[in-house]
């Protein structure tokens, strides 16, 4: 087995054992405090601002366009909906300007 295919095992398996490690030892309580679950609430949109601020930071007027867009549509439909369009965008933009 190749050396990625190793990193990419690994990689799944450890990410599935922090979920599942968390899972447990959150089950184990019967009620979370409410700054904690806040603060698990709040993660998603953390790990989502740590991969987009970097690339923010070097994009062009393609990828402006579509985070633009992105944030117009979270105001007001869901993240299914923000992602597709969005993404197209982004697709349909660099395929056309660069």
């Amino acid at each position: 087995m190749s050396a990625t295919a190793w990193i990419i095992l690994w990689a799944a398996v450890l990410t599935y054992l922090t979920r599942v490690g968390g899972h447990l030892m959150l089950s184990r309580f019967e009620h979370v405090h409410s700054r904690v679950e806040a603060g698990l609430n709040a993660v998603p949109a953390a790990v989502l601002t740590t991969l987009v601020a970097p690339a923010a930071m070097t994009a062009g007027p393609v990828e402006w366009t579509a985070l633009v867009v992105a944030a117009l549509m979270s105001l007001r439909f869901g993240m299914l909906p923000l992602f597709l369009v969005a993404g197209a965008v982004l697709i349909v933009g660099r395929q056309m300007f660069g």
